[in-house]
């Protein structure tokens, strides 16, 4: 059987380096995408091919069409093709809405829904038959948190894409779903808020603890292996937060 082929964006680090090293170790070859932090990206490789996975690290900004193009086409060249996607990449701002800058608002939409239809764009022409793509959303949309507006509004976007290229792709056997986390102990979460608001939102779930990073990799396994016949579906990996 030909070894299952995954590029995992955002993969150098939090939750897509997870999903990178959770895929490789299901015995998938993996495609470490990452935008500017090379080194990080490496070292997720090294990783890999020491427990005796096949990766290699592939820079791109996931908003530019022909660096994903790219990436995509590299992808194909050096393993033969593509099976799984996993739009890990992301950018989160929090403030108010009455104070939110605008133009953090423009960059943070362009990476989060213009770098979600780019990937999305390419994995649609490339993607194998019995093959997935994963987007990577947020719980934070059905909580409605004060300051979290803009990244959910974006987020939204990323669950609409991904339940309207499922249907696009009617017949090709290639399943297309988003997976929301709730609070995970990433930097890009823990970044900025004290031991109290760690603590609360660690408490707003039965489980009373942050997601791992490893929780979300789990799910993400899942949907990218035997979880067939889960389809244009927002999974919700949130320890029970509602």
């Amino acid at each position: 059987m030909t070894t299952r082929v995954a590029i995992v964006t955002g993969a150098s680090r939090g939750i897509g380096r997870s999903i990178a090293l959770r895929l490789a170790a299901a015995g998938q070859s993996v495609v470490v995408g990452y935008a500017g932090n090379k080194d990080a990206a490496e070292a997720v490789v090294t990783e890999i091919k020491d427990n005796g996975g096949e990766a290699f690290a592939y820079g791109a900004d996931v908003a530019e069409e022909t660096e994903v193009a790219a990436l995509f086409t590299e992808t194909t060249d050096r393993f033969g093709g593509v099976d799984v996607v996993v739009h890990s990449a992301g950018m989160m701002a929090l403030a108010p809405v009455a104070d939110f800058d605008l133009a953090v608002l423009d960059r943070m939409h362009r990476t989060n829904i213009r770098g979600t239809f780019v990937v999305n764009q390419q994995a649609a022409r490339h993607v194998r038959g019995g093959g997935a793509i994963i987007n990577l959303s947020t719980s934070v949309k059905k909580l409605g948190l004060p300051g979290y507006a803009p990244y959910a509004a974006s987020k939204g976007a990323v669950d609409a894409i991904s339940l309207v290229l499922a249907k696009e792709l009617a017949g090709r056997d290639i399943t297309v779903n988003a997976v929301a986390p709730g609070p995970t102990a990433t930097d890009l979460f823990l970044d900025g808020k004290d031991e109290a608001t760690i603590d609360r939102m660690a408490k707003m779930n039965p489980m009373h603890r942050l997601g791992a990073p490893e929780d979300i990799a789990e799910v993400v396994a899942f949907l990218a292996g035997p979880g067939r016949w889960v389809n244009a579906q927002t999974v919700y990996a949130n320890g029970g937060m509602v």
